[in-house]
């Protein structure tokens, strides 16, 4: 049955204005920078030297950031990181270089202390243009045209015994996804590229399934039509009621965010999806309403952390967008939208949800929003929102999240794939920020220097070590240190 914006109104107006609606909203909203948010007295005056923490919360997180003698990874003190993969110099069972540009990544535990991670690496266009392309390895390969693709990584211990192999080839643009219950990992095809387009020899923009612990599992590859053909960035697993949510990284109009629904009787587990018709569920798009009852046409418009949203779902008509992107075919005024819908992660009973920055294409600016979606209420609520960044080579304010990870230890862990420096931070449970880690690699000029984003940030399964990519060049690496609990 739909939440109609009479039934949210009445209950928005019995919670107290939509505040108490969705329980704890207060979480992760003063976050320095944010919209209407005064800046701390450490964030508003400095003697502008490169000083990490400038900005975020005294006392917080793990101290500053110390330079890395290696140019690589600044990280507080006690800490310390281990390169697990890089592109063009460590290599694959088969002898071929590993992939470049790292993405989206998943930790699985293995047996006997191993770490499997699945990591995509977002390439796209022709081939024959890129240096380090995912393998084409026989039986993983689904269009040989195509670049990109994951590996899966074997990690021993702290990272002294490595090993890496195809897990799929053939695919587009890898650039998040998600990993679900039964232990296997979604990866997004961030495109929409056909057959005939940019040297592809079959259509693209589908999420694949990839098991890290079985090989002959990944043979033949198959796209999970059901879940539509777009932009694809994340996916998460609703473990409860089955249902799946899907990010799209668009503009011209914003992207979605997307809800599919499985069939009757269906029931999830390794290698049912690849199983589904092209055509099976329902795959659906939001429409948000505020507690007056208007239609929001943008999250953009939320300008307060705490903003709550009722949401309802419009059915995609067409959901493989044979002649016409699925996010234009809905008329103004018949689905919510949103600029650089990112990454996702489920927790808390609902999914986290990043959208990195909104400009002059959307009613608000802002440098990052991160949302939570409960299905139970189904509410939209603001938990995160970032101010524009006035300066992004200055070290200390943040913008343009994109992977997120909950953390054992406490609040949000957040890849920053914005302008200038680029981080790695926490965010506590009220909206206090921290910084984790710093990318060092400059990959530009000393005139122009130039730092490639973060990406794939997860914690082991055991919580003792954070993964995460710089993407450019393509770098996995291990971080180990002093973990705490962040309050």
């Amino acid at each position: 049955m739909p939440l109609t914006r009479r039934d949210f109104a009445k209950r928005s107006a019995l919670a107290g204005g939509g505040v108490a609606l969705a329980g704890s909203v207060g979480v992760l909203a003063t976050a320095p920078g944010a919209i209407g948010v005064e800046p701390s007295a450490e964030g508003a005056e400095g003697d502008g030297e490169r000083e990490a923490g400038r900005g975020h919360a005294h006392g917080l997180g793990y101290g500053p950031l110390i330079e890395d003698p290696k140019g690589l990874l600044a990280l507080p003190a006690g800490f310390s990181y281990r390169v697990i993969t890089r592109s063009g110099e460590t290599t694959l069972d088969t002898g071929e270089s590993t992939p470049s540009n790292h993405d989206g990544t998943a930790a699985f535990e293995g047996r006997r202390g191993v770490t499997l991670l699945v990591n995509n690496h977002e390439l796209g266009g022709p081939r024959d243009k890129v240096k380090y392309p995912v393998p084409l390895a026989e039986g993983l390969v689904y269009d040989p045209a195509a670049p990109g693709g994951c590996t899966v990584v074997e990690v021993r211990g702290r990272g002294d015994d490595v090993a890496e192999w195809v897990g799929i080839a053939g695919t587009a643009v890898n650039c998040a996804g998600g990993s679900t219950p039964w232990g296997t990992w979604l990866t997004c095809e961030e495109t929409e590229d056909k057959a005939g387009s940019n040297g592809m020899t079959k259509d693209h923009g589908y999420v694949f399934e990839v098991d890290p612990y079985d090989r002959r599992a990944n043979r033949d590859p198959k796209p999970i039509k059901a879940l539509g053909r777009y932009a694809h960035e994340a996916v998460v697993v609703d473990p409860k009621r089955g249902r799946l949510y899907l990010t799209e990284d668009a503009s011209g109009p914003n992207g979605l965010f997307y809800r599919w629904t499985p069939p009757h009787g269906f029931q999830h587990g390794r290698g049912q999806l690849r199983k589904l018709a092209d055509d099976a569920g329902v795959l659906q798009a939001p429409k948000c309403f505020d507690s007056g009852g208007r239609f929001v046409d943008d999250l953009a418009r939320a300008t307060r952390t705490g903003t709550v949203y009722g949401v309802d779902w419009v059915d995609v008509p067409d959901r493989d967008a044979r002649t016409v992107s699925v996010r234009k075919q809905f008329a103004e005024g018949e689905v919510t939208r949103a600029r650089k819908l990112e990454g996702m992660w489920w927790a808390d009973g609902g999914a986290y949800i990043v959208s990195s920055f909104a400009r002059s294409e959307s009613p608000n600016q802002h440098d990052g929003q991160v949302w939570f979606y409960d299905p139970r209420r189904r509410t939209l609520t603001l938990k995160v929102l970032l101010g524009v960044n006035p300066d992004p080579s200055e070290d200390g304010a943040l913008d343009g999240p994109d992977n997120i990870t909950v953390s054992p230890y406490g609040g949000l862990i957040l890849a920053e794939d914005g302008s200038g420096i680029q981080h790695l931070f926490g965010a506590t449970d009220d909206g206090r920020t921290y910084p984790i880690a710093r990318n060092d690699l400059n990959i530009g000029t000393e005139e122009e220097p130039e730092y490639s984003e973060f990406t794939g940030v997860v914690f082991s399964p055991d919580g003792q070590t954070l993964f995460a990519n710089i993407q450019s060049p393509g770098i996995m690496l291990a971080i180990t240190g002093p973990w705490r609990r962040q309050r």
